[in-house]
């Protein structure tokens, strides 16, 4: 099935169930708030592992963003679609995450006319360092290990625009959870 065609859960502002739409539907004119996941991995060095998001992705194309992001199916648990993303995106299995805490967001795509409305629960996982991994070149345009802090001084200067917008919020929100202030 393409992607664009899956279903996605409706929400409303505190999280509550309201219907599903497509992915397609969900992300046009105002957006519709739907249920999304953000999955940040960090290394035991204390990097974050960032995508650069593939070229043929209908939202934000070729931007900076965390590991790995999704929505479940309308009832799916969050967890369980998360790792089944890390799985499918990057070829990365075995790993606990945790959940963190919620980002409500919208941003527009002006390359693409595409809209993010999302209700995005922030997933956090642990890897060892030398972490293997086999993107999916659909999904991945590349990798890299980076220190939070050097994507937070990116995301508050000039470089800003390279980054995906969930970005900084998904970031602090992991930061805040290990116990490491952004």
């Amino acid at each position: 099935m393409n992607a664009e065609h899956a279903l996605v859960e409706l929400v409303s502002p505190d999280g509550k169930p309201l219907g599903s739409s497509t992915v397609d539907e969900a992300h046009v004119g105002e957006g519709l708030l739907h249920r999304a996941f953000s999955v940040l991995l960090f290394d035991s060095e204390g990097r974050t592992l960032l995508q650069r998001r593939s070229a043929t992705k209908t939202r934000f194309p070729l931007r900076w963003a965390n590991a790995c992001c999704g929505h479940p199916a309308p009832g799916e648990d969050v967890v369980a679609a998360a790792t089944r993303r890390l799985a499918e995106e990057l070829g990365v299995r075995g790993i606990d995450l945790a959940p963190v805490g919620i980002l409500t967001y919208a941003a527009a795509d002006q390359a693409t006319g595409r809209v993010e409305r999302e209700y995005d629960h922030v997933l956090v996982g642990r890897v060892r360092s030398g972490l293997t991994s086999t993107p999916d070149p659909a999904e991945v345009a590349s990798l890299r290990w980076v220190a939070p802090s050097a994507v937070l001084d990116d995301l508050s200067g000039t470089r800003s625009a390279e980054y995906a917008p969930w970005l900084p919020g998904v970031l602090r929100i992991a930061l805040a959870s290990t116990g490491e202030a952004p």
